[in-house]
């Protein structure tokens, strides 16, 4: 393994298509390659060091991380700083037979991390490991679903759970909803369903819309308020937004006017781009929005060392609108054609040109596992510790936004 290592992530859905953990691996060219003891060690303590704060505890919830794992980490200091019980480490079958491996992962599972089982013979049903796993990988045999289902019924007996893996299309996701699993995505997320209707934007968005066109004409605050006070559920949630953990304000926020008082105009058209967003009803929204609210975060910090604070808020919000016509159900030109953006952000929606683009095509590479990943981060002058950072900061906020 190189010295410049990138983190990669990969959502876990559960059947309603909410996320409820993540893979975190080292970014690796190789399918399938399993890293040594010291590189796995690494990525195990930059992780811990991220999502720990010695007040508040674990800092993504009840939130599940996966990393891959070998029998020799135990030992490993970056296994220690780790949260145990939202840890799920994955441990390929050919560890199960062997008797010192399996001691230690006998350990583990003492300490109270989650073991995941891989490469298992599901047929088999591989019940004398049965006592030592809480998650278990299957794969999704779309030609043969309903002896499958009767397999995975009479798993569902045990306390172990059956997470899919490698589900590529939106047909095997329903299929493995249907069955009750949980699954890894990959980036099916961020492809669109086939056949998805077209919902169009809703009352909720075209009044945030007409905000944020208000916001951007510098209008009097008290046409805003006017404007607000006409839907008391948005004026609730943006209020909620502005005073929650994402923000850090000392101050708790009480009006709208008061919101401009203290923050100016600027940051309030962020968080009506966030609200956008979360006024979608389109079905798939549950992972889109926590990708967008990252993908936002993300290109936001990386962009915050070498530009403005208004510059970089514009970042958020090009990370938002990135994924804004997923959610809202329309083409990304009847997207832009609602509202005016600053020139750097359409040039960054459309062709990830401009000042912006790279930072967003950056952070876009990051969940797709690119190997433009390094080259994009070179070209911007940022190191990989400080992409790292950045990655899964985004994942801590967007948790914070999303219980708000």
């Amino acid at each position: 393994m190189s010295d410049v290592n990138f983190i990669v992530r990969e959502p876990l859905l559960d059947p309603a298509q909410r996320v409820i953990g993540f893979q975190l691996s080292w970014q690796s060219g190789a399918k399938n390659a399993e890293m040594d003891v010291s590189t796995l060690s690494s990525l195990m303590s930059f992780v811990a060091a991220e999502f720990h704060d010695d007040e508040k505890g674990f800092l993504l919830g009840d939130s599940l991380i996966f990393l891959e794992a070998v029998p020799g980490l135990l030992q490993a200091e970056g296994l220690r700083q780790l949260s145990a019980k939202n840890t799920v480490l994955i441990f390929s079958k050919r560890y199960f037979g062997d008797p010192a491996s399996l001691e230690a992962i006998k350990e583990l599972r003492t300490l109270g991390f989650g073991i995941c089982l891989r490469n298992a013979d599901i047929s088999a049903l591989e019940r004398s490991f049965f006592s030592l796993i809480t998650h278990m990988e299957v794969q999704l045999d779309a030609s043969n679903l309903a002896s499958q289902a009767k397999m995975y019924a009479a798993l569902k007996q045990s306390n172990v759970q059956m997470v899919a893996r490698n589900v590529g299309s939106w047909q095997d996701f329903d299929a493995c909803a249907a069955l009750g699993l949980c699954s890894f995505v990959g980036k099916l997320h961020l492809t669109p369903r086939p056949n998805l209707t077209q919902k169009g934007l809703n009352t909720t968005q075209t009044t945030i819309l007409q905000l944020m066109e208000m916001i951007r004409k510098n209008a009097d605050i008290q046409q805003l308020e006017t404007v607000v006070k006409r839907d008391a559920a948005l004026a609730y949630k943006l209020l909620r937004y502005i005073n929650s953990a994402g923000f850090g304000l000392r101050t708790e926020i009480q009006s709208l006017k008061h919101a401009v008082t203290i923050l100016g105009y600027s940051p309030l058209y962020r968080w009506l781009s966030l609200l956008l967003a979360t006024a979608s009803t389109n079905g798939n929204s549950p992972v889109l929005l926590e990708t967008a609210i990252i993908r936002g975060r993300f290109a936001e910090m990386l962009g915050q060392p070498f530009m403005s604070k208004t510059e970089a808020e514009n970042l958020f919000v090009a990370g938002m609108f990135s994924l804004l016509d997923r959610l809202l159900g329309l083409p990304m030109e009847e997207v832009l054609s609602s509202i005016q953006l600053p020139e750097a952000v359409v040039e960054a929606l459309v062709s990830r040109s401009g000042a912006f683009g790279p930072y967003l095509a950056l952070a876009e590479a990051c969940e797709l596992n690119s190997m433009l990943v390094q080259s994009l981060a070179e070209s911007l002058k940022i190191n990989h510790d400080d992409v790292n950072k950045a990655h899964l900061s985004a994942l801590v906020w967007a948790k914070n936004i999303a219980s708000a």
